[in-house]
């Protein structure tokens, strides 16, 4: 793809950066198209602070750039005062401790919220950054969606007090069954709802929550799909609810007799 006569096929390579040659690298941070020439540089920034500079000059790669590159203490001051894109800053990984501090206590929510959020943390520093969650909850957490396959990554996200780093946790089909079961105690909706969605063995208590709460089609799709969801005993249990959206789980127990069908 790095090679790949079509622009677009070019600049998605520039995805699997860690794994390209160098060869190929030089060549998309030099393409002769501006969007594959972006995309690699915002893949190079995270370890090349010139490259992050360049960046920032560019309106289009600007909040990006700030989100990932490798940053000059100069430029993450300058965007304090100018509070440009702090909750994208506010996650950076390179950006100096003393500045983390500062935006910790930010009067914007969604900026103490990616401090919250930041790897280094321990859990006592976490807790103690005064955040929301439920207006954020789709925020991505990048540290750990890149570690979804890695044990202590995982550990660290569905043990964490914040429920955005268990329902990180929870998006993971690698967790192990101890895992499971510490989040599936959570009795949190967020957190329940992404392990019913993603994990194979999911309780049935919590898939039977899931599928209550969140209805439609996508509780059909988990009630015919997911290997954990029980058949046996439906028709006892649901055939004579009020809930219509229950009440057609009864015909899904292989027991349920041809009249009560």
């Amino acid at each position: 793809m790095a090679a790949h006569r079509d622009p677009a096929a070019r600049r998605s390579a520039a995805r699997a950066w860690e794994r390209l040659p160098p060869d190929e690298r030089s060549a998309l941070l030099s393409d002769p198209e501006a969007e594959v020439r972006r995309a690699a540089a915002l893949r190079e920034c995270r370890r090349d602070a010139h490259v992050t500079v360049a960046l920032l000059r560019d309106p289009e790669s600007a909040a990006e750039a700030l989100r990932h590159g490798l940053l000059h203490r100069a430029d993450a001051e300058r965007c304090l005062a100018g509070r440009t894109h702090l909750a994208g800053l506010a996650g950076n990984p390179s950006l100096p401790a003393d500045l983390v501090e500062r935006l910790a206590v930010d009067p914007d929510g969604a900026v103490r919220l990616a401090v919250s959020l930041r790897p280094e943390l321990d859990e006592t520093r976490r807790t103690a950054i005064d955040v929301t969650v439920g207006a954020f909850a789709t925020v991505d957490v990048a540290w750990v969606r890149d570690g979804l396959a890695e044990p202590e990554v995982l550990r660290r996200a569905a043990a964490s007090v914040h429920p955005l780093l268990r329902g990180a946790a929870a998006r993971s089909p690698h967790l192990s069954p101890e895992l499971v079961s510490l989040l599936a105690r959570t009795e949190d909706p967020f957190v329940e709802d992404l392990l019913g969605v993603h994990h194979p063995d999911t309780p049935e208590e919590v898939l039977m929550r899931v599928f209550a709460r969140i209805g439609g089609t996508f509780s059909a799709w988990m009630a015919q799909s997911h290997p954990r969801f029980p058949r046996g005993g439906l028709a006892a249990r649901y055939a004579a609810r009020p809930d219509g959206h229950c009440r057609r789980l009864a015909v899904r127990d292989p027991a349920a007799s041809p009249a009560l069908i």
